[in-house]
């Protein structure tokens, strides 16, 4: 079987495999999509084949490996780039073994190969004044902007992710009584965050007149009636954004990203005080390692720690100077290290 053609496998993978079994979003779908469709070009090269000719016995752990290498090297993708197809061909060739067995040996040697070790990446998020300077810069003169700015505030008060946005219908809200917005996020799952005040006005101003828009019609839409796209949320946020007073990374200015706006809501939801695990269903997070990322970006509370270290001014209880500091043998042993 190893000898049969990769269309019928690679069509099952993603019709039954990725979206009945495993209930893969759209998104998720596509990003899967893409590294197949850069792993099968790059196979189709090697093998001097037509895509639609490649063999399942093609498929070799040397090729994968070289594919990795292709993808730094040549490509010039970053490690977390990298990382993530492999994790996709992870996928794909486990499925492979379980449909074809003498996949099984080539599988488990993919299987092997580790994800290399990379730096996180630098979470960039807006101040309090910020946020406030990009709210008020935002006129109510037309449609237009009452969107903007209720698509803003929404932003800013679920940290909700760009696709979430998109997505959003009426029924997927409840504006009276105790506020509150249903999203749909990664891996099908949902979850309640709740609105402010400010958030509800902003919604009910946008749509004052069309209160009989049926239930499915999208919250955020564009001058045509239909409903915001992911570009199309990008693009209102970095232009609304654009005169922020944001600092430049070398010689590249910061744009503004709705994942920067999700990144803000985490950081002011910890400044004031809320739980982490509070935090982490409030952003749909699947894991808690994720959540507790903010508590080491921010500067203020690595501050606030900092002097909770310092000794009290009185003289009794610590001494003015913290003893850690002047213990040569600690010292000495965490310079061995």
């Amino acid at each position: 079987m190893s000898e049969d053609k990769i269309g019928a496998a690679m069509f099952s993978f993603f019709e039954s495999h990725l979206k009945l079994i495993k209930g893969l979003s759209p998104s998720s779908i596509r990003s899967y999509r893409d590294a197949l469709r850069i792993f099968l070009g790059y196979i189709s090269q090697e093998t001097k084949k037509r895509v639609s000719h490649i063999c399942l016995a093609d498929l070799t752990f040397e090729r994968v490996q070289e594919f990795l290498h292709h993808l730094e090297k040549r490509r010039g993708n970053h490690i977390r780039s990298r990382n993530q197809r492999l994790a996709i061909l992870h996928t794909f060739f486990d499925y492979l073994a379980v449909r074809d067995p003498q996949m099984l040996g080539v599988a488990g040697r993919v299987a092997a190969i580790p994800c290399k070790r990379s730096p996180l990446p630098q979470t960039f998020f807006l101040e309090r004044s910020q946020i406030e300077s990009l709210l008020k810069s935002i006129p109510a003169e037309n449609w237009i902007d009452l969107r903007d700015r209720a698509l803003l505030l929404f932003l800013y008060n679920t940290g909700a992710r760009v696709q979430e946005v998109s997505d959003l219908r009426f029924e997927n809200l409840d504006l009276e009584g105790h506020p509150r917005v249903h999203l749909h996020g990664k891996g099908g799952k949902w979850r309640t965050c709740p609105l402010w005040g400010q958030t509800v006005e902003s919604i009910k101003l946008l749509h004052s007149g069309s209160e009989d828009r049926p239930p499915t019609s999208p919250i955020f839409m564009s001058r045509q009636g239909e409903a915001l796209t992911r570009f199309g949320i990008y693009k209102i946020v970095r232009r609304r954004a654009r005169l922020l007073d944001i600092k430049q990374i070398g010689d590249r200015k910061r744009h503004i990203s709705p994942h920067v706006m999700r990144h803000t809501t985490a950081v002011h939801l910890l400044e004031a005080g809320v739980e982490v695990n509070v935090i982490s269903g409030w952003l749909g997070h699947v894991s808690l390692d994720t959540t507790n990322r903010y508590a080491e970006i921010n500067i203020r509370l690595k501050e606030d720690a900092l002097r909770m270290c310092e000794a009290p001014t009185s003289s009794v209880g610590f001494p003015k100077k913290p003893v850690w500091r002047d213990d040569e043998s600690l010292l000495k042993w965490l310079k061995s290290l």
